[in-house]
């Protein structure tokens, strides 16, 4: 077993057919499944998510560990899990001693074409509370901090804007006066800059939880008008970024709450090669594009908009820190040659992505945690010490234990996402046992 333990292990993981998904094989998401799990695509079905990880609601499997190199037949019911807690020594002391027998992190591709919802994810305190009120809508008791890194364009909404621009968007959107009231807006635009941090956040959390409260069918009139007074003015003036965004966003879910509430969120494009990431109980919704995700493992979401599904907007005003102002973006930090790193303030996660050419190789030293890596394009070979040479190609997934450093050469030129713990973390735990050990 000890053997088995120490090898790279090849992944079938779990698709989500989610309706916001592009469609057969319009979806990147649907081409790496296919060529992941040898299915063929539905042109019929959206394809929205592939789930590398351990979570029970979309677990990875492993093919047939029972040969000498790993890389065999596919095992269809051994779970990454349950060969995990079989196998702990793959994570390492340090995850084991954090975590337990499982991963910390669960890694994803997404293919966007249409708005998900919006919401959030709750702390561990509130994940705790949610799973034992809620156990068939929040799955666990774990917190969902996350971070999206784009592989094409990518739109998200995501945080509150600025004091000053919200005060321009009630100046200038009667239609969110309208639902909210004079008075409330009023308070909003009666803050002054010597008001503190906290004493405008419960203003801004009276007026967010006003708006996304108004009934259904007050909300469908304003959406209308502003839908109609839109239209009208974009014959006579340029209309900004955000207001072409929520008549996009009107056409996909007519009628709904999130349209107008897009107006009190920072709306943020990334170019290929940019991420986004996000705390607990920041609110957020994705919009067009496809993208590599990492989070804890998790799968709680509460949702207040732009969904067909339950909402929970009591729980989503109540949860929110209600900071304002412009999310950081990270580009990514070269770690050599071929490979950038993207390392968010979460100890569950960071994601490298390798750019390697056509007859390139590059090295990944052995690290005190476990990795998943993804081939989102081309072709080449994996190696290890000892071991031979394995291909390695497009929509291959691989668990690659702690302590285990890896080769990846390139035949066609490869794109490749790894998932790790969070190196600084690894880094702080190591540093705290020297000084409890007095070293």
């Amino acid at each position: 077993m000890e053997g088995e333990s120490l090898t790279v292990q090849r992944l079938r993981c779990s698709v989500k057919n989610y309706d916001w998904g592009h469609r057969g094989k319009e979806s990147h998401v649907a081409e790496l499944f296919a060529l992941n799990s040898r299915c063929e695509v539905d042109m019929d079905k959206p394809y929205a998510e592939i789930w590398m990880g351990t979570h029970d609601s979309g677990p990875s499997f492993l093919y047939n560990i029972n040969c000498s190199n790993g890389f065999s037949e596919e095992s269809p019911g051994v779970t990454l899990k349950s060969w995990i807690e079989k196998n702990p020594c793959v994570l390492g002391e340090k995850v084991m001693a954090k975590w337990g027998c499982d991963l910390p992190f669960l890694f994803k591709v997404l293919s966007i074409a249409k708005a998900l919802s919006i919401q959030a994810h709750p702390d561990k305190e509130l994940a705790r509370v949610l799973h034992r009120e809620h156990p068939n809508v929040y799955k666990d008791e774990n917190h969902k901090p996350e971070m999206a890194l784009a592989i094409t364009k990518f739109e998200a909404l995501c945080g509150f804007i600025s004091i000053e621009e919200l005060k321009d968007v009630l100046r200038n959107v009667p239609e969110i006066v309208e639902l909210v009231g004079t008075t409330d807006a009023n308070k909003y635009l009666s803050l002054h800059a010597q008001d503190t941090k906290e004493e405008a956040k419960s203003v801004l959390r009276l007026l967010f939880t006003h708006l996304m409260s108004a009934g259904e069918d007050s909300v469908a009139n304003v959406v209308t008008k502003l839908r109609s007074r839109l239209q009208q003015e974009s014959w006579s003036r340029q209309l900004s970024d955000k207001e072409k965004l929520v008549l996009r966003l009107e056409k996909e879910y007519p009628g709904d709450i999130g349209v107008i509430s897009a107006f009190f969120f920072n709306y943020v494009m990334l170019n290929p090669g940019e991420a986004l990431y996000l705390g607990a109980n920041e609110p957020h919704a994705y919009i067009s594009g496809e993208c590599i995700e990492c989070m804890a493992t998790s799968d709680n979401v509460v949702r207040a908009g732009l969904t067909p599904k339950s909402r929970d907007v009591q729980t989503l005003c109540s949860m929110l820190t209600y900071k304002q102002g412009f999310p950081d973006i990270l580009k990514g930090v070269p770690v050599d040659t071929y490979t950038k790193r993207y390392r968010p303030p979460f100890d569950e996660f960071e994601v490298d992505h390798c750019s390697l050419p056509k007859g390139s190789s590059t090295f990944f030293p052995k690290v005190p945690g476990p990795s998943i890596f993804v081939v989102t394009s081309g072709a080449g070979t994996l190696c290890r010490a000892s071991v031979k040479d394995e291909p390695v190609t497009e929509g291959d997934v691989l668990f690659v234990p702690a302590n285990i450093e890896v080769t990846l050469t390139s035949s066609t030129g490869i794109q490749m996402y790894r998932a790790g713990v969070n190196g600084e973390f690894l880094e702080r735990l190591g540093e705290s046992r020297l000084n409890v050990n007095g070293f």
